[in-house]
Parts: C-alpha cells; sequence; structure tokens
C-alpha cells in the first residue's frame, strides 16, 4: 500500500505537543515541590490515586491533538488507476509430466531431472529472466499438465504469482498407470480451455464479433503419443478451426554437457511437426536445456501484444479515523480532568 500526506509540513507542529507537556510536567513538579516542605508528605501525596491520575488529562489531550494534526496533515493512500488498451492475449502452457520426464539431466550447473529444469525455464518464460526472456505480464495464462492423463493445474489467469506456484508444484507420477503420455488429450484441453473463455468473454462484452488476438498453446513433451482418447491430429484439427496455433517443444536424446540423455520415447519429429504447422505453429526439437531456453525466447518472440497504456492517480482520504480519535481523547482529557480530577477535589 503506497501512503502519502497532502499537507505533510503539519506534521511538523506535533512535535511541539510532547514539548508542551514535558513543559507542564515539570512546572507541576516544581510547584509541588515548593508546596511541601517535608520528603514524607510528598511520599503520602504521590502514592494517592488522585495523584496518580493527574497526568491522565494531559496525556489525553497531547495524543488527541497530535492525532488531530495527523488528520488535518490528510493522509492518503494513493490509488493508481491503469486503463490498458490491449489486443489480449491467452496463452495455456501445456507440460509432459510422464514417466521419461525423470530422466536426468545437468541445469544450472546442478544434476536434477528433465521435469525440474523444464519448471525452471518455464517459470523464466512466465517471469522473464532479464536476458532474453521478458516475461508475459499482462497476458492471460494457463497451464496444463499430462501424463496418461491431462489435468488443468491453473485456468487462464493473469494471476503469475499463483501461476508460478502451479509450475512449482507439478511433480511426476506416482504410480506406473500415470506414467504414459496423452499429447492429444492435453492438446483438446488446451484448445477447449481457450475457446471455452473466448466464448464467455464474448457473451460478456455482448460483442459477437469479439475475440481474443490470439490464442496459442504452447506443449513441451519428451515422448510419443501413447495414450488418451484422441490424437495429436484431430486436436491440430480442432484447434485449426478456432484459431488456436499450436506451438511444439520436443525434447530428444543428447549425452553432451548440459544436454539431455537418451529419451525410453522419443518424440517424432515428423509428426509434431505436422501437427503444429496444421494450426500456422511451429516445432522445435532441442537436446540441450540451452537450447530450450532459447526456444522459449523465440515464442516469447513471436507471440507479443501491443500495449497502449493511460495512467492516472487518484487518492483515498484516510484522515476520518484520525480525526475520530483524536476527537476522542480530547474529550476524554477533558472529563477526566473537569469531573474525575476537579470533581473529586470539590
Amino acid at each position: 500500500m503506497n501512503w502519502q500526506f497532502a499537507y505533510p509540513w503539519v506534521l511538523v507542529l506535533t512535535s511541539i505537543v510532547p514539548l508542551i507537556w514535558i513543559v507542564r510536567v515539570l512546572m507541576w513538579h516544581r510547584r509541588k515541590g515548593m508546596m511541601m516542605s517535608a520528603p514524607s508528605r510528598l511520599s503520602a501525596t504521590g502514592g494517592s490515586i488522585r495523584t496518580l491520575m493527574l497526568w491522565l488529562p494531559n496525556a489525553f489531550i497531547g495524543l488527541g491533538l497530535i492525532a488531530l494534526l495527523v488528520a488535518l496533515a490528510r493522509p492518503q493512500e494513493i490509488v493508481g488507476n491503469t486503463k490498458a488498451t490491449r489486443d489480449t492475449i491467452a496463452l495455456e502452457l501445456v507440460v509432459d509430466r510422464s514417466g521419461s520426464m525423470d530422466e536426468p539431466v545437468i541445469f544450472d550447473g546442478e544434476r536434477t531431472n528433465r521435469l525440474e529444469a523444464v519448471k525452471k525455464v518455464v517459470e523464466r518464460f512466465v517471469q522473464g529472466d532479464g536476458t532474453e526472456l521478458k516475461g508475459r505480464d499482462g497476458d492471460l495464462l494457463g497451464l496444463i499438465v499430462f501424463g496418461s492423463f491431462a489435468d488443468t493445474l491453473m485456468p487462464l489467469t493473469q494471476s503469475h504469482e499463483a501461476l508460478i506456484e502451479s509450475i512449482r508444484s507439478i511433480e511426476l507420477p506416482r504410480i506406473e498407470r500415470e506414467r504414459s503420455t496423452a499429447i492429444g488429450d492435453a492438446l483438446m484441453l488446451a484448445a477447449g480451455r481457450l475457446k471455452a473463455y473466448e466464448d464467455a468473454m464474448k457473451a460478456e462484452s455482448e460483442d459477437p464479433e469479439f475475440s481474443l488476438k490470439s490464442k496459442v498453446i504452447v506443449l513441451l513433451t519428451d515422448g510419443e503419443n501413447r495414450a488418451g482418447q484422441y490424437s495429436p491430429q484431430q486436436a491440430a484439427v480442432l484447434a485449426k478451426e478456432w484459431g488456436i496455433k499450436v506451438y511444439i517443444v520436443g525434447i530428444q536424446g543428447g549425452t553432451s554437457n548440459g544436454g539431455f540423455f537418451i529419451a525410453t520415447q522419443p518424440v517424432n519429429d515428423r509428426r509434431m511437426t505436422q501437427v503444429a504447422e496444421h494450426t500456422g505453429g511451429r516445432y522445435w526439437g532441442v537436446e540441450r536445456i540451452s537450447d530450450l531456453e532459447r526456444v522459449y525466447a523465440e515464442i516469447d518472440e513471436l507471440e507479443r501484444s501491443t500495449i497502449e497504456i493511460s495512467q492516472s492517480t487518484s487518492f483515498e482520504e484516510l484522515y476520518l479515523p484520525y480525526a475520530i480519535a483524536g476527537l476522542s481523547l480530547l474529550a476524554s482529557g477533558i472529563f477526566v480532568r473537569e469531573f474525575a480530577i476537579r470533581g473529586g477535589t470539590a
């Protein structure tokens, strides 16, 4: 939360209040000292409840004045209003988590497996890495994972913090029957999610001509389609009909430093190329983790929005609680002084 004071110079006056209070206390002690001739009398007087309460009115009044001065300084919350006119890109990230993704690799100088390395690259694709990957700020991103079955891990969202947490949560399948590769089902699910979102937005805008600027599936796999109800070719036909481009990244074998080890279910480059190109997309086959980062950087450049942003700033006034507190403290101080102390003396 961003704060500011409309009249910050008023806060300087708050430093005068404690000074006045200190001076009054010192004068009171000096006056009491002159009136008392014996230390025993001073001790007896200082122990009474009324004497102990003598400081309360000034304390309440002083704190009340400080609160009122803070209110006069007008604390405000800065509310930035950003109105963006953009052609929205909706992008489904589809990640293979089949059993072969447990193959060992060297990534960032550490020994890990394919899935963990891929998760880090996809996270950098979303957030940006400060170099090649610029991040997908403002885009609608969803996450689908697949082994023998395809699952939506995160619906299309602009809350990329939640998406990153979902990416980090991807795990290898724990039972054998989930370790296969259902590429066709994953593509079908991703295409259905994109089409459903566009239809919902069209109904909400009440514009029959509404359409997203770009609907994209980025699928990463290290194997051949061996499970599921649908083939990748069937999914490609439907994706093309709905105006969805499919980019496919296939992890192939490789034994060089930093590369992937030989895949147990190699990707069919020719078939994946046909699937991607049928939708107007593209296929990349990679062997090294550095190639994977380069490919995602290429996709990052291929699917970009032109954003025009107009910004305005408004302020939410926050002085009211301080004003109420100040008046309440002033009233309490006056009440204690006039009734609890002076009234008791009378």
